[in-house]
């Protein structure tokens, strides 16, 4: 069963490595997912974090970024399809 919340890690990647580790996951994306919560850390830095939040904003799928109390974590809100 899928849940309508899924994570994907991708602290310890590079920005290219994470874009594909997003990516996949926003295609696997069915209906039924309304947030895909990105953990990126932020301990090494805001680099990852900050081109995180700049790749996704205007996605198709994305309907926008929220950002939680935990610095190391961004929420992707999706647009039903």
């Amino acid at each position: 069963m899928v849940s309508g919340f899924q994570e994907v890690d991708v602290h310890g990647m590079n920005k290219a490595q994470a874009f594909a580790a997003i990516d996949a996951r926003l295609r696997r994306a069915g209906g039924a997912v309304y947030t895909l919560r990105i953990i990126h850390g932020y301990h090494g830095g805001t680099v990852l974090r900050d081109a995180i939040r700049a790749q996704y904003r205007h996605h198709p799928k994305v309907l926008r970024i929220e950002l939680g109390m935990n610095p190391g974590e961004t929420d992707l809100i999706l647009k039903e399809l």
